[in-house]
């Protein structure tokens, strides 16, 4: 990048080191590979977002020392960049998401073995950035087939919270569009709040409120969160993100109705963020859980059938693929014991698809991904289609490995 740009799109260092409570000469080495200053026992890493060139991600310093590593993020100007995650090995050990310009900084602190990561910033013109932890390497997974993959369930239970957590924070954002009767704003806010459930649905779909016997949609936590016309129950009504997008782009009015909807919708995600953090996996979860997020691609994103008011489907479609390859991702190092040659070929994959995805990429939509219109759909469909069903052959193989390995 050229350093007029640069120039332009960062804090100054006086001013970077004053929020640190560090020397101006700490910021010396930005964008360099100098190692990130240390205070108060954590290396500092600072990461700007900015609308610069489209999306400009830029992390001041990709080299830290084992140990604490704190991530602090700030988004200047950058609408269609919403997350920032450190990855290892595919999967995201950590993440900031609802990263709306002009928010305040925020931070994520993280323990890092030595060893190679990387920063994912999507939507930003370079997504994937190298970051080197030096020092003492994080330990190997250990143990019998069966103790990997069981540590793996409790990364994944962490992904999940954290996935959840995001989904609160962004239903509040769109509940706050909504009560100021922001039309605009709640449209935009909409699609950055789907994604979250389309990343864990298969973990939470049976959720059944207490009082509410499993047949009964009114007690079913999946229903009131993400019901969809074609599941609508007339006994239950509309409830939900769906019956939002309704009030938001097929009536394009915001009633008190829609506020009521709203609010009902923001008591659901709550108590889904409560009840996530009790939940516990066997490995087969995470392998049936992955094969379901696709099947649900298949089925409701490539037809149009999740967003027909608001055509978000390819927000959704990436989150399905995220959330199935996060669980995928969890079971890689066990699995690898087991079957290293499925194992990178679900990973070879994995990596067709998303390379697809990317380019269906649009900034300047909300969500980040161009509207699945009834033109696109028939040019495309049969494409997306065809690279699913290659993930899903080797995938489905998958659940009766890790249920009986030991």
């Amino acid at each position: 990048m050229p350093r007029k740009t640069m120039t332009r799109s960062l804090l100054g260092a006086t001013g970077l080191a004053a929020l640190l409570g560090l020397a101006p000469q700490a910021f010396a080495g930005m964008e360099s590979n100098a190692v990130a200053p240390v205070k108060n026992g954590a290396s500092q890493v600072w990461v700007t977002l900015t609308g610069d060139d489209g999306g400009t991600c830029v992390v001041h310093h990709s080299v830290a020392k084992a140990g604490p590593v704190t991530f602090t993020v700030i988004n200047k100007t950058a609408t269609a960049i919403t997350e920032v995650e450190l990855l290892s090995n595919n999967r995201i050990i950590g993440e900031k998401e609802n990263l709306a310009p002009g928010l305040p900084t925020v931070s994520l602190t993280l323990t890092l073995g030595g060893g190679k990561y990387q920063i994912y910033c999507p939507g930003a013109t370079k997504e994937l950035q190298d970051f080197t932890v030096t020092g003492k390497a994080a330990a190997e997974p250990a143990g019998t087939t069966a103790d990997i993959f069981a540590e793996g369930t409790k990364g994944y239970a962490a992904y999940v919270d954290g996935v959840v957590d995001a989904m609160l924070t962004s239903t509040e954002r769109l509940k706050a569009a909504i009560d100021a009767g922001d039309l605009a704003k709640a449209r935009a806010e909409y699609p950055l709040a789907r994604p979250f459930y389309e990343r864990i649905e298969s973990d939470v779909d049976g959720f059944i409120l207490p009082g509410f016997k499993a047949t009964d949609n009114a007690g079913n936590l999946d229903y009131l969160v993400d019901m969809r016309t074609s599941n609508l129950d007339p006994k239950v009504g509309w409830h939900g993100q769906h019956a939002l997008e309704r009030d938001l782009f097929q009536t394009g009015q915001i009633t008190d109705q829609t506020k009521q909807l709203a609010a009902e919708l923001l008591t659901n995600v709550e108590l889904l963020d409560k009840l996530v953090k009790t939940l516990s996996y066997k490995p087969e979860d995470l392998a049936n859980g992955a094969a379901d997020l696709l099947e649900e691609v298949q089925s409701t994103k490539i037809t149009g059938e999740e967003e027909q008011f608001s055509h978000f489907d390819l927000v959704d479609f990436a989150g399905n693929v995220e959330g199935a390859q996060q669980a995928f991702a969890f079971l890689a190092p066990g699995m690898m014991k087991i079957d290293p040659q499925l194992t990178e070929r679900v990973n070879a994959q994995f990596a067709i698809v998303n390379k697809l995805l990317d380019t269906y990429r649009d900034p300047s939509v909300p969500g980040g991904y161009k509207m699945y219109t009834a033109a696109l759909k028939a040019s495309d469909g049969a494409k997306l289609s065809k690279a699913i069903q290659a993930l899903q052959e080797p995938l489905s193989k998958i659940g009766a490995k890790v249920a009986t390995a030991s």
